[in-house]
C-alpha cells in the first residue's frame, strides 16, 4: 500500500506538517468525534482550536490570516482527516471552497472583513447551492436575489448544506435575473442573524453524522448591494471555475479512506482466528487484499498526478471529473470488500470500517453525481 512519506511531490516540510495535523486530530478531534456524531454537529471550540493551530485557510495569503501555503498542505489536511475517520469537521469546505471564493472574487472590503476571522475559526463559512428541486443541475436553482435600490432581496430555500447549522457566513447561489437562466446566476453573501434568514432542522444522514447538514430558508432577506460576490450574472461561471478543485478534494479523501480501510482490514484479519488459523492465512483473503491494494495504488498515483496539476494551475475540468468518478467508485468497492472481511464486526459502528462505509457513499453524489461526471467526460469524446 502507498506510504505517504515516499510520495515524491511532498518534501520534508510537508511531512513535518503532516505529523502536526495527525497529532491535532488525535488530540483535539477524535476523542470528541463520537459525541459530535450523537449531537449532529461539531462544537465551535474545535474550530477555534484549529484556527489557533494554524490549520484553517492554509492556502489563503498571510495578509488575510492564512498560511500562504500551496494546496499540497491542504491535501494533507484532507488525507489525515480521512485516515483517522474525522468526517465531522467541515474544515475543508470552509477553508478550501468558501474562502477561495472570497479570495478570488471578493472585494478588498469583503476579504478584509471575513477571511482573517475565517482563518481564526471565529466565523464558519458555508456555500448554499443545492435546493429541494435542484441538485447537480445548478442551472435549475429557483432562489432569487432581486436588486431593489441599494439592496438585494433574497427569497428561496436550500437543502443539504454542509456547515449550515454552524454557519456565520453563507455564499448563496441565486438568480439575480431569472429570465437569463445560468447567465442570470449570482453569488451573494448572507450573514447569520440577517432578518428573514433562518436555519432549518439539522438533517439526519446515513453517514457523516458529526458533520452538520441543514436546510436554509430566505424570506425577503435584505442585504446590501455590496454583499454581491464578484459581478452580477457571473455566478455560474465562478462555480464552474472552482468545481475542479472541489472534485479533486473528494478524490483525495476517497483514496486516503481506501488506503486506511485496507490497513484496518489487514490488521483485523491477521488477528482474527477461524478454523484454527488466522483469516489472513486463507488465500482468498490475501488475494482480495492484494486486489484492493492494487486498486488503491492506481488511485493514489493518478490522484497525486492530479494534485501536481493543481499546484501548477493545470487541472482541467474533465480530468477532475475522471478523478472524482473513478476514485469514489473505487473507494466504495474497497470499503464493501473490507467490511465483508471484518465479518459481523464490520457492521458494528465501534469499528472504523463501519463508519467509513456509511460516510463514503455520499461521495458518489455530492460535488456533482458520478452520472454527471460521465456526462462531463463524454462531452470531450
Amino acid at each position: 500500500m502507498s506510504n505517504p512519506t515516499l510520495r515524491p511531490m511532498f518534501d520534508a516540510e510537508h511531512e513535518t506538517f503532516r505529523e502536526t495535523v495527525k497529532r491535532f486530530f488525535e488530540k483535539e478531534i477524535m476523542p470528541r468525534h463520537e459525541h459530535w456524531e450523537d449531537q449532529g454537529y461539531v462544537d465551535r471550540e474545535a474550530w477555534l482550536k484549529a484556527g489557533e493551530a494554524g490549520l484553517l485557510c492554509l492556502s489563503m495569503p498571510e495578509a488575510y490570516g492564512g498560511a500562504g501555503a500551496d494546496r499540497r498542505f491542504s491535501a494533507i489536511m484532507i488525507e489525515e482527516a480521512a485516515r483517522q475517520g474525522a468526517s465531522g469537521p467541515g474544515f475543508s469546505l470552509h477553508s478550501e471552497i468558501v474562502a477561495p471564493y472570497l479570495l478570488r472574487y471578493g472585494s478588498d472590503e469583503q476579504k478584509s472583513r471575513y477571511l482573517p476571522r475565517m482563518a481564526r475559526g471565529e466565523i464558519i463559512g458555508a456555500i448554499a447551492m443545492t435546493e429541494p428541486g435542484a441538485g447537480s443541475d445548478l442551472q435549475s436553482i429557483r432562489t432569487t436575489a432581486i436588486r431593489d435600490g441599494d439592496e438585494y432581496v433574497i427569497n428561496g430555500s436550500k437543502t443539504y448544506i454542509t456547515n449550515g447549522y454552524n454557519s456565520d457566513l453563507v455564499i448563496v447561489v441565486a438568480k439575480t435575473d431569472p429570465s437569463l437562466g445560468a447567465k442570470g446566476t449570482s453569488l451573494v453573501l448572507v450573514e447569520n442573524g440577517t432578518k428573514g434568514f433562518a436555519k432549518g432542522k439539522r438533517l439526519k444522514k446515513l453517514g457523516l453524522k458529526a458533520q452538520d447538514t441543514s436546510e436554509l430558508f430566505f424570506d425577503d432577506v435584505r442585504v446590501p448591494a455590496g454583499n454581491l460576490l464578484g459581478r452580477e450574472g457571473e455566478g455560474f461561471k465562478y462555480l464552474m471555475q472552482e468545481l475542479p478543485w472541489e472534485r479533486m478534494m473528494i478524490a483525495l479523501r476517497a483514496v486516503a479512506v481506501a488506503e486506511a480501510a485496507i490497513a484496518w482490514t489487514t490488521e483485523y484479519v491477521r488477528g482474527r482466528k477461524a478454523f484454527g488459523k488466522t483469516v489472513f492465512d486463507f488465500q482468498t483473503t490475501r488475494f482480495k487484499l492484494a486486489e484492493l491494494t492494487a486498486q488503491a495504488k492506481v488511485g493514489r498515483v493518478f490522484v497525486d498526478d492530479c494534485l501536481a496539476k493543481v499546484v501548477d494551475g493545470k487541472l482541467d475540468a474533465t480530468t477532475a471529473a475522471i478523478a472524482k468518478l473513478w476514485t469514489t467508485d473505487m473507494q466504495c468497492k474497497v470499503l464493501d470488500e473490507c467490511l465483508q472481511l471484518h465479518g459481523g464486526s464490520g457492521y458494528m459502528l465501534e469499528y472504523p470500517i463501519a463508519r467509513a462505509y456509511a460516510d463514503a457513499r455520499v461521495q458518489r453524489i455530492f460535488g456533482g453525481t458520478n452520472e454527471i461526471m460521465k456526462e462531463v467526460i463524454s462531452r470531450t469524446l
